[in-house]
């Protein structure tokens, strides 16, 4: 594979239903295994071993179990989701549809992002098609398997990209964080067993069942396989969706897109890390910097404190406000940027909130909480003159 291309290059070459064939003529447990031999990791972000998830959800006992799609692309800097969906919806339906056979699901549900409410009817339409091909409904292309797909629509709230307040959102609730365990492969969505995958993993799937798992796991490094989509964006001159294997290096990627001069990249949308110019060499995998695919590339003119600040305004505004160390956390931590501004903030005060924002990182119930704090921690550690240069000039 070269070294990367501004597209969806791998997915556009792909069959969805020589994908779903392949897997429709296989028992369940031989697909989980094709996922497994993959290596395929979650691609929204976590990286939890696909095969590994299925598999448990496959094992759980329940007559009705759910296969649910994560649309809820609302991680700041990212729009490579959505691409697929525009583009190439029907591999993200025939992975979904693999995941029925697999786990022995018969509903499947998208949770489609509020914002993304244009993409309704091209995405019903898509369904549509595919049900009046025998690739949906009652006997998926001619089998004995029964599976159908349904869309339901997001209400713009960040805090639903994590799975178990998606859940809570679909059963009409109040988008919060559940406590686990019990885990969704045990009692997800109405208290079944559900599995809840990204909408690039499940048109990876779908690649992986109809190239085989030897070609996915041949791309990239070994405990980070296959193609990763990329968001682009920021100060560069060729900003985009982009597809490099992962293992690649920041400076590579820099070079692709047009961004060679860069101060800082922020891996991972608003909640992963701002990595410095002189760490442009690390590599971007599981292993090594893990994004769900956001890439927001700052240019040497650019005020990382105010990069933080809008980072932090956008977590006080979205935390669901459950759990203390995210509600008053995050709170704290804009307070401190804007002492920061004004010259009034201490260095033994700035490593009160560096502490503080590491306590968050382990005490906040889900995601969002334990990781908001990122950018704001790597700014401190990278930046940390320019940010305290305000303070001593205050002072004189």
């Amino acid at each position: 594979m070269s070294l990367g291309h501004q597209g969806l290059v791998t997915f556009r070459m792909i069959d969805p239903d020589a994908g779903l064939a392949a897997a429709l003529a296989r028992r369940p447990a031989e697909i989980v295994a094709e996922l497994t031999a993959a290596r395929l990791k979650g691609r929204g972000g976590a990286g939890f071993p696909t095969g590994v998830k299925w598999s448990l959800a496959a094992q759980a006992a329940s007559d009705v179990k759910y296969v649910l799609c994560n649309a809820d692309e609302g991680e700041p800097g990212t729009f490579k989701d959505r691409v697929i969906l525009a583009e190439v919806p029907d591999l993200v339906f025939a992975g979904m549809t693999i995941g029925g056979a697999a786990i022995g699901a018969s509903k499947g549900i998208v949770y489609l992002r509020g914002e993304y409410a244009y993409q309704r009817q091209p995405l019903e339409e898509a369904l549509a098609r595919r049900r009046a091909a025998g690739q949906l409904g009652e006997r998926v292309l001619g089998t004995p398997f029964a599976f159908d797909i349904e869309i339901r629509m997001g209400s713009g709230a960040y805090v639903c990209g994590e799975e178990t307040a998606l859940i809570e959102s679909l059963e009409g609730h109040r988008g919060e964080p559940r406590n686990r365990p019990p885990f969704p492969v045990d009692a997800g969505y109405l208290g079944r067993p559900t599995i809840v995958n990204n909408v690039e993993t499940f048109a990876c799937v779908t690649a992986i069942m109809a190239k085989g798992a030897p070609w996915f796991a041949a791309i990239g490094t070994e405990k980070s396989t296959g193609p990763k989509l990329f968001s682009v964006s920021g100060d560069c001159a060729r900003p985009g969706v982009y597809e490099f294997p992962m293992g690649l290096p920041v400076s590579e990627l820099l070079r692709e897109v047009g961004g060679e001069d860069a101060k800082a990249v922020q891996i991972g949308g608003a909640s992963g890390r701002c990595v410095p110019a002189s760490a442009f060499a690390s590599t971007i995998c599981y292993e090594g910097i893990s994004t769900g695919g956001s890439v927001i590339v700052f240019g040497p003119d650019r005020d990382m404190l105010r990069v933080a600040k809008n980072f932090m305004e956008f977590f006080v505004e979205e935390s669901c406000g459950q759990c203390t160390p995210c509600r008053e956390g995050n709170a704290r931590l804009l307070q401190g940027i804007a002492m920061l501004e004004d010259g009034r903030c201490s260095a033994a005060y700035l490593a009160e909130l560096t502490k503080l924002g590491e306590v968050m990182q382990l005490a906040s119930k889900c995601g969002l909480g334990q990781s908001s704090p990122n950018a704001f921690l790597s700014i401190v550690e990278h930046f940390r003159d320019e940010i305290m240069g305000r303070t001593y000039a205050a002072a004189r």
